[in-house]
C-alpha cells in the first residue's frame, strides 16, 4: 500500500486537520524529550512517512461528517489509486451534488392562459369582414406580465422566444363567475389563439430585447392576442361556440381526500376534462380535510386547476362545488345538478367476492358493472336524441372505499349503477384517472 502525504488532500475542513495534528503531536513531544531539538526536527520527516495514513484517515471519518461523496474519495486516496486531477474532480463532484439535491423541475406550458382581467384592449374575436380584419390587426387585445411571473420566466429560460416569436395563449373562460357589470371586460374569455406574438420590453440597465445569456427574462413581456377564436370550434360549424355554450360530458362527485393528494388530483381532472367536480364528504373522510388551506385560500384550489389546463391546452375552469354532508346533497340537490333524465349516475366501488353480513350470513352479490356496461337515459325524442350529448355524473369514494350498505344504498336508490375496475383497492388519484379515462371513451362512443 502506498503512503499518502497530508498535502494531497485539499478536500480536508480545518477539523480534521486539526484531529490530524492531534496524533502526530505526542510523537513530536516524545522526541524532544530523549534527544536534541535538533536531531529531533530532522527525524520528523522521516516519522510522517512511518505514519500509516489509512488508520488516521479512519480515525478522521468518523470523528467528523463529511458527504458521502467526500468520504468514497477518501478511501480512494487512502489506496493511492487516484491522481491529482482524479480527486479535483471528485471535489467538483461534491460540491454539485448538493446543489442539485435542492434543483427544481421546470414547469412545461403547452398554452399560456391568462385571467380575463389581466388583458388590455380587449375587442371582439375576429370574422370573415375584411374591414374587421384590418382593424383587429392593429387593436389586437394584449397582456403585459411582469420580470417575475412564471410565464414571463418560461418564456425566457424554457421557449427561449424573441421579439416576433409566436406561442399559443388563451383566456381562461368563466362565464358563470363574472357579474353583469363586469360582463364588458370579460368579452374574450374562453377564446384561445395559436398566433401570440411575443415583444420583450427590457428594464433596468438591459438594453437588449432578448433573454440573457443565462437565460433570464430582461423585463416584463407582452403578449399580442391576434386571432382569437373559440377551442370548440369544428371545420363543419358555420359559427363559433364559446367557452360557455359547451361543458363536458363528465362530471365527478369525488370523497375528499388528503390535503396534499387533493393538490395531485386537482390538476389530472383539469387535464382530462370536467364539466362539474363535487368535493363531498363521506363516512371515512376525517372532517379536518375540510380545513385544509385549499378551501382556506380558493386561488390555491384554481391555481392547481389552471395549471392541469396549461398542460391540456383547454380555457374551461371546472365548477367547483364543497359538500360537507352527503345525504342532505343527495335528498335536496342531486336531481338540480345532474337531472337523471340526462346523466347516466355510476358510483365507483371495489368489487366484492363475499359479504358478511352482522349475523354472520354470508351473500355471494352479482358481478357488478363494467364502465361499457353503463345504460344512459333514453330521450322519447328520436330527433332530440340524435343531437343530446350523453353525459355521466361519476362518483368515486375515499380509499377504503364507500360504506358498504348505507352509502352503497343511499347511491343506488337515486339511480346509481355500481361498477367496479376489479377487486385491487386503488388510491384516489389512480381510481380517478382511470375512470375519467373511461368515462370519456363510452361518452365519446356513444355521440
Amino acid at each position: 500500500m502506498s503512503k499518502l502525504q497530508a498535502p494531497s488532500l485539499p478536500f480536508y475542513s480545518c477539523k480534521n486537520r486539526t484531529n490530524t495534528l492531534a496524533l502526530i503531536l505526542p510523537f513530536i513531544i516524545f522526541m524532544s524529550l530523549h534527544s536534541s531539538m535538533t536531531s529531533a526536527w530532522s527525524n520528523i520527516p522521516k516519522m510522517i512517512n512511518t505514519i500509516d495514513w489509512s488508520l488516521v484517515l479512519k480515525k478522521t471519518l468518523t470523528s467528523s461528517k463529511l458527504h458521502p461523496s467526500s468520504i468514497h474519495a477518501t478511501q480512494m486516496f487512502s489506496l493511492g489509486v487516484v491522481s491529482t486531477r482524479q480527486q479535483s474532480l471528485f471535489c467538483h463532484h461534491a460540491t454539485t451534488q448538493r446543489r442539485q439535491f435542492h434543483s427544481s423541475s421546470a414547469l412545461y406550458l403547452n398554452r399560456f392562459l391568462f385571467d380575463p382581467c389581466e388583458v388590455e384592449g380587449l375587442i371582439k374575436p375576429n370574422n370573415n369582414d375584411d374591414e374587421c380584419n384590418e382593424e383587429n390587426s392593429t387593436t389586437a387585445p394584449y397582456v403585459t406580465l411582469p420580470k417575475n411571473d412564471y410565464r414571463t420566466v418560461h418564456a425566457a429560460k424554457i421557449l427561449n422566444v424573441h421579439n416576433g416569436d409566436t406561442i399559443r395563449a388563451g383566456i381562461v373562460g368563466e362565464d358563470d363567475l363574472i357579474s353583469n357589470d363586469d360582463a364588458s371586460s370579460y368579452q374574450n374569455s374562453g377564446l384561445i389563439t395559436d398566433e401570440a406574438v411575443i415583444e420583450w420590453l427590457p428594464e433596468g440597465k438591459i438594453k437588449k430585447a432578448e433573454p440573457t445569456k443565462n437565460g433570464d427574462p430582461p423585463g416584463s413581456l407582452r403578449v399580442l392576442l391576434h386571432s382569437l377564436t373559440s377551442p370548440y370550434t369544428t371545420p363543419s360549424d358555420d359559427t363559433a361556440s364559446s367557452s360557455s355554450s359547451y361543458s363536458q360530458p363528465v362530471s365527478l362527485i369525488l370523497a375528499l381526500p388528503r390535503p396534499l393528494q387533493l393538490g395531485r388530483i386537482l390538476p389530472m381532472v383539469a387535464q382530462l376534462g370536467v364539466d362539474h367536480l363535487v368535493l363531498t364528504s363521506a363516512q371515512k373522510v376525517p372532517k379536518d380535510y375540510f380545513g385544509s388551506h385549499l378551501f382556506r385560500k380558493p386561488n390555491e384550489l384554481r391555481r392547481h386547476l389552471i395549471e392541469g389546463l396549461c398542460q391540456a391546452g383547454d380555457v374551461k375552469i371546472p365548477k367547483v362545488t364543497v359538500v360537507r354532508r352527503l345525504k342532505p346533497f343527495l335528498e335536496d340537490d342531486l336531481d338540480s345538478m345532474f337531472p337523471l333524465d340526462e346523466y347516466a349516475r355510476v358510483i365507483a366501488h371495489p368489487q366484492r367476492e363475499k359479504i358478511v353480513l352482522e349475523n354472520g350470513e354470508t351473500i355471494i352479490p352479482a358481478p357488478p358493472l363494467r364502465m361499457r356496461d353503463v345504460v344512459f337515459p333514453e330521450s322519447s325524442n328520436t330527433e332530440q336524441e340524435q343531437h343530446q350529448q350523453p353525459r355521466i355524473v361519476l362518483a368515486v369514494g375515499p380509499e377504503g372505499g364507500w360504506a358498504e350498505d348505507y352509502e352503497l344504498n343511499m347511491f343506488q336508490k337515486c339511480g346509481f349503477q355500481q361498477i367496479t375496475l376489479g377487486k385491487r383497492v386503488l388510491r384516489s388519484d389512480v381510481a380517478v384517472v382511470s375512470l375519467l379515462s373511461l368515462a370519456h371513451d363510452v361518452c365519446a362512443a356513444r355521440q
